[in-house]
């Protein structure tokens, strides 16, 4: 993992010079791109004016009294679009079980870790509760803490209470899907989604290999079950895959069948091979755009296949507004489109964002782990015509950093705030947590929190993988160790395959491959 640390050097003086004042919960208007993520500085307090609390958009005060702190660096504040997507994590536990290690491009730590329940309070309303704690590894990482900002949005509470949804499946037919486990996972799938959805939900079907055809234009669910069923159970494999003409005759149908007050999202169903047409991804979704940004139709990305096409399919959900998971078997199709089903069809918020400043007089270096891809501009925080990420309702979001504490400081360390868009106003929301020394400097493996431990051991496993040296990393076998220990403590299944995929990578990495394949599949996702 490419390390950002550099000395922070002559803030102070750049900071008088332009006038330059941030508070401790960032500012749209920095006037500097910050690298975030990064060693900061040496200097001090920049000016010596205390800025009142960053206000929420509904006026309510976002930081709590005494937490408002005095102007941050640039340098000190980290900016994200939001991630939802587990498809990494499922992707690497697939390629493990086959007896090899994933390709370290494919692994995104933000993914590992937000595939496991985290237990973070949920909001009472449609927003996000913001959560910020952490603890220190000890052994290797002596100066180190590591700091865990949670997001949460409330929980689907039945299924009568999300809008109706018109979803338009996108099914990758080419010869590549013959193979077990693509298309004939696709059309279970397929057929489990169509029995679990609602007699006013609607759906089309649209298929692609060479060209693009549409099986069933937008067709509501009531009366029409037989129909869609038959739909699916006659898709055959073809050719070529040309995901763009899929992609686009998707949307296509999607803008045709669009339903005002509904949730309107293209289901793309793929390896993610694409050899024909247009293979990149910018150039994909510049065909669809005005469909995107008119209708606001969102794109659900659900990856198949031990040879799959992990970037593509990762840049055009993330571009295209949406989400991407992956899935090996049936039993992870079920955990997808019934267990789940609420979170990838509902969404909560929009272009959602976070920002994390922390203090310049308590920290002397952080760094984000993960989420190198979906890094924003300081500055375009509170700019809502900058892409952020979309959250259904139960998601979870977290972000792990690590933090280097200065020389015996005590006292405020960061303040996190999260910006979305309600799905159905576009109006602007905010909330804020902060955390303060005394909540970090805890003992991390033993500790209180095992949620915490789950999320350090995915997060260093994730790391280990992809060739990373974050500090306090423990070996394989010892992390394979905690984390059984950890499935034991918490009785979650999720973790204990964790820790089946963390001893495959060990035995792999001794030469020990071939192991019979353990079936991919993503994290239970609380």
């Amino acid at each position: 993992m490419e390390r950002r640390a550099r000395t922070y050097r002559g803030a102070l003086a750049l900071l008088l010079a332009g006038g330059i004042l941030i508070t401790g919960c960032g500012a749209p208007d920095s006037g500097e791109r910050s690298t975030a993520d990064r060693a900061t500085g040496n200097g001090g307090p920049a000016g010596g004016r205390q800025p009142a609390p960053a206000q929420q958009e509904d006026g309510a005060s976002a930081v709590e009294e005494g937490d408002a702190r005095e102007s941050a660096a640039p340098d000190y504040l980290s900016t994200f679009a939001l991630d939802v997507d587990t498809a990494s994590y499922g992707y690497a536990r697939r390629t493990l079980g086959d007896g090899q290690l994933p390709a370290p491009d494919t692994v995104r730590p933000e993914e590992f870790v937000n595939s496991f329940r985290q237990g973070y309070k949920a909001p009472e309303g449609n927003g996000f509760s913001v959560s910020v704690d952490g603890a220190k590894p000890g052994a290797g990482a002596a100066d180190w803490s590591l700091v865990r900002v949670g997001l949460a949005t409330r929980p689907a509470s039945d299924a009568g209470e999300r809008p109706p949804a018109a979803l338009t499946f996108v099914v990758d037919i080419s010869g590549s899907m013959a193979e077990p486990g693509r298309l004939d996972l696709a059309k279970t799938s397929l057929g489990i989604l169509a029995d679990e959805l609602r007699d006013d939900d609607s759906v089309s079907l649209v298929t692609f290999s060479g060209e693009a055809e549409t099986r069933l234009p937008m067709t509501r669910l009531r009366g029409n079950r037989t129909k869609v069923r038959d739909a699916i159970e006659e898709l055959e494999p073809a050719d070529s895959t040309n995901v763009a003409a899929g992609v686009q005759q998707g949307y296509d149908e999607a803008v045709e069948g669009h339903r005002k007050g509904a949730t309107n999202r293209v289901v793309l169903l793929s390896d993610a091979l694409a050899n024909t047409g247009e293979t990149e991804a910018d150039a994909i979704l510049e065909r669809i755009a005005d469909a995107r940004e008119e209708y606001g139709i969102t794109l659900f990305g659900v990856g198949v296949g031990s040879d799959y096409g992990d970037a593509l399919m990762e840049q055009l959900t993330n571009k295209g507004d949406g989400n991407t998971t992956y899935i090996a078997d049936e039993t992870q199709a079920r955990k997808v489109f019934v267990d789940q089903l609420p979170a990838h069809v509902e969404l909560r918020a929009r272009d959602a964002k976070a920002q994390v400043a922390f203090d310049r007089e308590t920290v002397a270096q952080f760094e984000l782990i993960g989420y190198e891809n979906r890094k924003v501009a300081d500055e375009d925080f509170r700019d809502d015509s900058v892409d952020g990420g979309e959250v259904g309702p139960g998601h979870t979001v977290t972000a792990l950093y690590a933090v280097k504490l200065r020389e015996g400081a005590s006292g405020h360390v960061a303040t996190a705030t999260v910006r979305w868009l309600d799905p159905k106003t576009r109006k602007a929301h905010e909330e804020t947590g902060s955390v303060r020394t005394g909540a970090i400097d805890g003992k991390l493996w033993g500790g209180d929190s095992a949620r915490l431990q789950v999320t350090a051991v995915a997060a260093y496993f994730a790391d280990t993988l992809r060739g990373g040296d974050l500090a306090g990393t423990p070996s394989l076998g010892e992390l394979a160790d905690r984390a059984r220990a950890l499935a034991s403590s918490t009785e979650d299944s999720s973790v204990a395959k964790l820790a089946t995929a963390i001893e495959q990578a060990d035995r792999i990495s001794d030469g020990g491959g071939d192991e019979p394949p353990g079936g991919g599949a993503e994290g239970e996702v609380g």
